[in-house]
């Protein structure tokens, strides 16, 4: 049965795996910046090729096909928490660039496939006028999630060391991750997914999307709370409040966000997306003001969102055997640029950190040009 909204075996089994990505990426991203300046030493340059690097898993995330030759999706998804709760747990453990490197390339390979398969499963298990809406909904759970991991590293920040709380946060994902390879959430009834790599020319408008939204998105990701530790001097409990606000506000928006693809079509969402991230990165450029730098990050995050429509607009124009082959290819085609930008972007802030931002918003607008291609019915309300 086409994505039945009944199906809460899977729903539940994505929920709680992507509380567990969630508390993985949101510890990962709060502590590293701090770690790599405080503990590792690490210089602007330097950042940005752990950043770069630590998009190649997403670059590979094509191996996932291959994968599934030997494995159920459910259970692939599963065993990629596992290995990001390893890469988490040891990160505290190597204070060098090597050291950082290695870590993040683990955590990185099992967050990327992670999220291949959960996009896949999902758009595969609900239909075109509910997927959006479970998209916001498992959204606003990592949000809250990053909520509930934010204020437990504040508190921790103050007694226990960078390893410590790395291992924890690590090891929690780990028992999860057992937990889930003992389900079997599958439905047998489905339509069976192709097995190889997929790509035709009437996807090229999906594809376009996808890489400029990695090119774009990874400026953010390396350089957003860089600027805010390196310039503006946040310390780890003001990132740490940062990411609660943000989290807290993606907590009310991001199913509101999902109702909105849904209602109003993938085209305008994604128009209102690309043009308020371009004046963002204006921001980021400009800014002199330590509180609006802040502002801007969770205006940023917020709009991040609306990239689940890119997705939606796929399941919409593809066939259903296409959808788990095109995801892994999808997640290695918006991590092209993402593998090189970061690296870039750190030597060009060695020149001026402005130019990485501007060039952000240069790409925005591309995408906001690209973004006017889409052409596509609404799903009808359930």
């Amino acid at each position: 049965m086409e994505g039945s909204v009944d199906n809460r075996r899977m729903y539940i089994y994505l929920l709680v795996l992507t509380v567990l990505s969630a508390t993985g990426l949101q510890s990962w991203r709060t502590l590293i910046n701090n770690f790599a300046v405080e503990a590792a030493h690490l210089e602007g340059d330097q950042m940005g090729w752990v950043q770069s690097l630590r998009e190649v898993p997403g670059f590979l995330s094509l191996l996932v096909v291959y994968l599934l030759l030997v494995l159920s999706e459910h259970r692939l998804a599963a065993l990629s928490i596992l290995v990001m709760g390893i890469g988490v747990g040891l990160t505290g453990f190597f204070r060098s660039f090597w050291g950082v490197v290695g870590t993040t390339l683990l955590m990185s390979f099992g967050f990327h496939y992670y999220e291949t398969l959960n996009q896949s499963l999902t758009l595969q298990y609900f239909d075109k006028a509910r997927a959006p809406v479970v998209f916001g909904k498992l959204r606003a759970a990592a949000a809250a999630t990053n909520i509930a991991v934010g204020a437990a590293i504040f508190v921790a920040a103050s007694f226990l060391s960078y390893r410590t709380q790395f291992l924890i946060w690590g090891g929690l994902l780990a028992l999860g991750s057992l937990w889930a390879l003992a389900q079997d959430p599958s439905d047998r009834n489905l339509v069976p997914q192709r097995k190889e790599m997929v790509f035709r020319r009437r996807y090229w408008l999906f594809y376009a999307l996808t890489f400029l939204s990695g090119a774009r998105r990874q400026i953010f990701v390396a350089f957003a709370v860089f600027l805010l530790v390196k310039k503006f001097h946040y310390s780890l409990q003001a990132v740490t409040v940062l990411f609660v606000i943000n989290n807290v506000i993606n907590t009310m928006l991001s199913p509101a966000i999902g109702r909105a693809v849904a209602r109003y079509g993938e085209r305008k969402v994604l128009s209102v997306e690309y043009a308020a991230i371009t004046a963002v990165f204006i921001g980021y450029a400009l800014t002199r003001d330590p509180l609006v730098a802040g502002a801007l990050y969770v205006i940023d995050h917020i709009f991040f969102n609306f990239a689940i429509a890119i997705r939606t607009y796929f399941q919409k124009m593809a066939d259903p055997q296409d959808i788990a082959p095109s995801m892994a290819v999808g997640f290695t085609i918006n991590h092209i640029a993402a593998v090189v930008i970061p690296a870039l972007g750190g030597l060009l802030w060695m020149v001026d950190y402005r130019i990485p931002f501007v060039g952000g918003a240069v790409l925005s607008l591309f995408s906001l040009a690209m973004t006017q291609c889409i052409k596509t019915a609404k799903a009808p309300r359930a």
